[in-house]
């Protein structure tokens, strides 16, 4: 689903350079649950961002879908992020002044669906996350937990190939995470690779596999991934 090689990215100003990756490189299969812990200013949202085609970079390759993305113009990326991957971020992003139901639309709009797909995504993905009765509520009369699941219906409803979360439980209490957690396994299960940004060592766990970022590399991996590439060098007689 993705494979990133020695991604570089350097924010510059007139007095100094940041390299917030440097030669970055990981693989995500499809049908992964992967989640991406390391301290703050490591280059996890950096990495999030190049990942969903959000900012570009300096240097390396990235393959998105086995398709290389190094090379894009704005407008093409912008069709590919569309088309194949759904945002979920810790703030919800959610528009106060429209219902439940318009939230979720807004994307399809872009999109160019027809009426009749919009509705039948709209109430599916509001269903799905259980608020399928509160379609005409506002965002103001949800609690912060309802809110980040009509953050995820509105990923959902453009069937996502990929879905990027940053940090999706940090405005949550713990009972409300968990409850948010348990959805994106749901999701996950049904096929859709997930890349989670995340503080909480809890919830990281409960991924496939964890990612630790520091530097801007990749530093660190799970027993699981440990075992699987010592199982690949074994096959492979190394």
């Amino acid at each position: 689903m993705l494979k990133m090689q020695n991604i570089s990215k350097v924010y510059r100003t007139d007095l100094v350079q940041t390299h917030a990756l440097r030669d970055f490189s990981l693989e995500v299969a499809e049908g992964e649950f992967v989640a991406v812990t390391g301290p703050s200013g490591s280059g996890k949202t950096t990495f999030l961002n190049i990942a969903g085609l959000l900012e570009d970079f300096d240097g390396g390759s990235y393959l998105l879908d086995g398709e290389d993305v190094s090379n894009l113009n704005d407008n093409q990326r912008s069709k590919i992020r569309n088309a194949k991957i759904g945002f979920i971020f810790q703030g919800f992003n959610l528009i106060p002044d429209l219902n439940l139901w318009d939230n979720v639309d807004v994307p399809l709009r872009y999109r160019g669906f027809s009426a009749a797909e919009r509705s039948k995504r709209i109430k599916e993905a509001l269903e799905m996350v259980g608020l399928g009765s509160r379609m005409k509520h506002l965002p103001s009369q949800l609690s912060g937990g309802q809110q980040q699941r009509v953050a995820i219906a509105r990923a959902l409803a453009g069937t996502p190939r990929l879905i990027m979360a940053d940090e999706p439980t940090g405005n949550l209490d713990s009972l409300m995470a968990r409850q948010v957690m348990e959805l994106l396994e749901n999701i996950n299960e049904q096929g859709t690779t997930i890349i989670m940004v995340t503080h909480d060592p809890e919830l990281a766990r409960r991924a496939h596999r964890n990612v630790h970022v520091m530097d801007g590399q990749v530093t660190d991996f799970t027993e699981f991934e440990r075992a699987a590439n010592k199982r690949e060098r074994d096959a492979l007689g190394g």
